[in-house]
């Protein structure tokens, strides 16, 4: 093969790519594993768990309950909304079949986008049995202060960002790609 129909193969072989790419779906791309790679272990375990709670009257069914609004970021990004289901906080047990919180984006009109799940126990009930912060397959959770914005004595939390790809990693407290601007306050 000359360089010349080499050159034509390679240019070849990229347009081809480059136009499949075009036609990719963007659902498909939206439900994908995070970095390009197949989902971890407890992405997996959210997805499952979580899947009735894309419709929130589902999650509220089941006792989750809008609690601070919707959390923007100090900067970029946002938590979101935080459907809490409090007997789940309270039990002081870290469960990957059982998230204490369930995340929603606000999307308008009202409709809300489940995007992940947010675990959450309080530090001085965990520490009284536990030597370290709390981990859950290999992901070890964020320690919040008191006082806080949420009002809360000190407590260790996980956000597992399974339904929304975050540039900024999927187990991060603030989501990049989120925003509270569509959120005008629950709905009644």
């Amino acid at each position: 093969m000359t360089s010349r129909e080499f050159a034509r193969f390679t240019f070849s072989i990229a347009g081809t790519i480059a136009v499949a790419g075009l036609f990719a779906s963007p659902a498909l791309a939206q439900d994908h594993g995070h970095g390009g790679s197949a989902p971890n272990a407890l992405v997996k375990v959210v997805r499952e768990i979580t899947e009735p709670y894309k419709n929130v009257g589902a999650a509220e069914g089941t006792g989750y309950g809008l609690a601070f609004g919707c959390v923007s970021g100090p900067d970029a990004g946002a938590m979101g909304l935080h459907y809490v289901n409090m007997p789940l906080v309270l039990d002081g047990e870290i469960d990957a079949t059982r998230p204490e919180i369930v995340i929603y984006e606000p999307v308008g009109n009202g409709q809300v986008r489940l995007v992940g799940a947010d675990y959450l126990v309080f530090a001085d009930a965990w520490d009284k049995t536990h030597s370290s912060a709390p981990e859950l397959m290999g992901q070890k959770f964020q320690q919040f202060e008191a006082p806080n914005r949420f009002g809360l004595p000190r407590f260790y939390t996980l956000h597992v960002w399974a339904w929304k790809d975050n540039p900024t990693g999927t187990f991060v407290n603030w989501h990049s790609n989120i925003s509270c601007d569509a959120f005008s306050g629950p709905t009644q």
